[in-house]
């Protein structure tokens, strides 16, 4: 089947850098804005709410307990985030859970943090934000965040939170799209945001340069797939709102070209020639509409396979 082409989850200004060559620039057009609104809310359950903006997805409970928000969008957008957390509750913003450390889910840690939110993060993230990050597939160093927008409550493994009627469990995965991922669940109401473990239709970024690579992706899926139901409404981390049928189709994508890649690798292929034998063709009309194109990707995965002895 195919997808609806999805926002890149990088701002103009990273477009830029890139350029056409890595993001074509219709991608950097905000899919949204047609709706009228920088960010659009979905209720989902119980004071629950899937957000979108222009980076990654969101998640905000709300309730007598106060706010909990799971991933902050850009910086640019921290006022048009603000207004929607206003318009959707009262009580004050207590907790940000960041998945990750990327900047289209972080970019608004400074002012919610400034504003008194607590932020919580897997211990990579905070050590990831506190310094500039080479972002090795694009090139491109990414300075570290003030002070004010760091972590100030960080886990290993995991942290339960329990607010307005959810238990919200935070547990860490291995290496996968970073080496700080992590998924969020709510319990009660079988919600669960994946980060950017699941990119919900399309060709997801592996972030090698921060420990990222397919087989920890394909392990993550499998995590996630475990703890889902064909009742469970999936927030992915980019892309429309999904079930557990579009993680298992999307992990079986990972596994096929893993395996293809494997193979052609241990039989001493180069970057440059993978991805001249265009190894995804078959896949690429399901899964080749997003912001990367199937030739970036395939050589962003082999980059990640080869860092990590495939």
């Amino acid at each position: 089947m195919k997808h609806h082409t999805p926002s890149s989850p990088f701002p103009a200004s990273v477009v830029s850098w890139l350029g056409a060559a890595v993001l074509l620039a219709s991608t950097a057009v905000f899919s949204h804005d047609e709706q009228g609104g920088a960010i659009t809310s979905t209720p989902l359950d119980q004071g629950l709410y899937l957000l979108q903006g222009k980076g990654g997805n969101l998640a905000l409970s709300t309730g007598d307990d106060g706010a909990f928000l799971i991933d902050d969008d850009y910086r640019e957008l921290s006022g048009e985030l603000q207004a929607t957390l206003d318009e959707l509750t009262s009580t004050p913003l207590r907790f940000v859970v960041n998945t990750h450390w990327h900047f289209d889910h972080t970019g608004g840690n400074e002012a919610l943090g400034a504003d008194g939110a607590t932020i919580v993060a897997h211990e990579n993230v905070r050590k990831r934000l506190s310094s500039d990050q080479f972002m090795k597939a694009f090139d491109k160093t990414i300075p570290a965040t003030d002070a004010v927008g760091l972590p100030v409550v960080t886990f290993t493994e995991g942290v339960t939170l329990h607010l307005n009627g959810h238990t919200i469990q935070v547990k860490h995965l291995p290496p996968a799209h970073t080496d700080g991922d992590a998924f969020v669940y709510f319990k009660e109401v079988d919600v669960l945001h994946t980060g950017d473990i699941f990119f919900n239709g399309f060709y997801p970024f592996i972030d090698s340069g921060s420990g990222g690579h397919i087989a920890g992706m394909i392990a993550a899926a499998d995590r996630l797939l475990a703890l889902a139901t064909d009742d469970t409404r999936i927030i992915p981390g980019h892309g429309p709102l999904g079930k557990r049928a579009d993680l298992q189709a999307y992990r079986d994508m990972l596994a096929t070209v893993h395996e293809r890649l494997r193979k052609m690798l241990e039989a001493g292929k180069t970057r440059a020639q993978i991805i001249a034998a265009k190894p995804t063709a078959d896949l690429d009309e399901t899964w080749g509409d997003g912001f990367l194109k199937p030739d970036q990707w395939v050589g962003i995965v082999v980059d990640g396979m080869q860092a990590n002895d495939y």
